[in-house]
């Protein structure tokens, strides 16, 4: 089971407000981070290391995401939870405010994606911009940008940010 400890100051949330996200390349680095499973409604799911992305803000704060293997889910969840998203810094996604936590997440063909909480329960939804220039889209991705970084399912993201 994958737990973060935290211990923050105000200077620290400070400083996260302003620096910027670094999306890590590194695959010796991806493999310490990136759990090789997740739970999400009384299943854990295995993770596709391949279709996983992190970013680091700061020293030691990092956003993970990536897409789950679903097939011991039910259809009902399987249809609309593809992967997770773990944060232990408050974000923003897209307009919205999402705590320190782990995630589930769908990309909806509606342009939205969703954010479910660990029982399955829908607790955001935020729409997606999409990027038809992108050459050699992936299934999941992150691009450092200048507010912060975008989350990519094919050409479809979401900004995430510090708050």
């Amino acid at each position: 089971m994958l737990v973060f400890a935290f211990a923050a100051s105000d200077s620290i949330l400070r400083a996260q407000e302003n620096s910027s996200f670094e999306v890590v390349s590194e695959n010796s680095e991806l493999e310490q981070i990136v759990p090789e499973s997740f739970y999400f409604a009384g299943l854990s799911g295995k993770t596709q290391r391949r279709n996983s992305a992190v970013a680091k803000l700061g020293e030691k704060r990092f956003i993970v995401a990536g897409l789950v293997d679903v097939s011991g889910y039910s259809t009902e969840i399987s249809g609309v939870y593809e992967g997770f998203f773990i944060t232990d810094s408050n974000v923003k996604f897209g307009k919205k405010k999402v705590k320190t936590g782990a995630y589930g997440f769908g990309f909806a063909k509606d342009g939205t994606v969703n954010l479910f909480d660990l029982s399955g329960k829908k607790i955001i939804t935020v729409k997606t911009t999409r990027d038809d220039e992108m050459s050699r889209p992936r299934p999941l991705m992150m691009m450092s940008d200048k507010d912060g970084v975008k989350l990519f399912k094919g050409r479809d993201f979401v900004l995430v940010r510090p708050r």
